[in-house]
């Protein structure tokens, strides 16, 4: 049974960004998965350092307006698109004045990890999730790619379990080599809370909140794991066996048809489970 809707979230996408492992995967990935006759909806963050006229990034306001509370606190959503035009492939942004505006990605410029990164990633998860709503599309496998999209799977599991956008979606999280050295710590869990999911969803994981424990988060409300980076931290993939669910091992550089079977492995097995 194939697969025939894959949404990206995703938090690197050339030319957007830097290149890097992710940005030429968020770049090369979703046009390759196109190719192969499935429908695509890419996401990524609107990072500070992403030049909006040079990329000719425009507001859609029908989709922008609504605020969404993290620990108490209103933080309005935007919504931006852009397209690439060689890949015939269009890709929405997730904009904020307080998480994205004049700030660069993980890191400021002196190189120090962002204190609110646990947040942001909180607020982009959720961003994406009320966009595709608003689209009233229905994406068969959501495809998370990056730390900045591991807070989504237990999003899907949980808070839009119920939507009809996502009652049926199978999640897979991509694990690459990027790592955040400092720990999300102990407000995480106050700002995670939204619907019926609240800090209890953390009970098994240290009070400090690694980033070793973000992706095992990830992992446990996924429905498959990519080890998509040749040096992806091996202890997530253990847990991901312990928990039983399917794993596709590092495909070397030609990925997009060992991911395409992938995602129909995971899809039928949602189907016929």
């Amino acid at each position: 049974m194939e697969a025939k809707k894959i949404l990206f979230i995703t938090q690197e996408i050339l030319p957007y960004v830097p290149e890097s492992e992710l940005s030429v995967m968020g770049r090369k990935l979703p046009q390759s998965i196109q190719e192969k006759g499935r429908e695509i909806r890419t996401f990524m963050p609107k990072w500070g350092n992403i030049n909006e006229r040079r990329n000719q990034l425009h507001e859609v306001i029908r989709l922008s307006g609504m605020n969404l509370i993290i620990d108490d606190t209103d933080h309005p959503l935007i919504i931006k698109v852009a397209s690439i035009q060689a890949a015939r492939m269009q890709v929405y942004f997730i904009d904020n004045d307080d998480y994205f505006m004049k700030r660069l990605m993980a890191t400021d410029e002196e190189g120090k990890e962002y204190e609110d990164n646990g947040e942001r990633a909180i607020f982009y998860a959720r961003g994406v999730l009320e966009t595709v709503k608003k689209l009233r599309w229905t994406p068969d496998i959501i495809h998370c790619q990056g730390w900045m999209s591991a807070l989504v799977p237990l999003y899907i599991k949980t808070a839009y379990k119920e939507e009809p956008s996502f009652c049926d979606s199978k999640v897979v999280y991509a694990l690459h080599n990027d790592e955040l050295k400092q720990n999300l710590g102990s407000n995480f869990g106050n700002c995670i809370a939204y619907k019926d999911v609240d800090s209890s969803v953390l009970k098994d994981f240290s009070a400090d909140f690694t980033f070793e424990e973000l992706n095992k988060l990830a992992v446990k409300y996924a429905d498959g794991l990519i080890m998509a980076g040749d040096q992806a931290n091996p202890n997530v993939a253990d847990y991901a066996r312990s928990l039983q669910i399917p794993i596709l091992e590092y495909p070397g550089e030609n990925y997009a048809d060992a991911y395409a079977d992938f995602y129909d492995k995971v899809w039928s097995e949602g189907k016929n489970g």
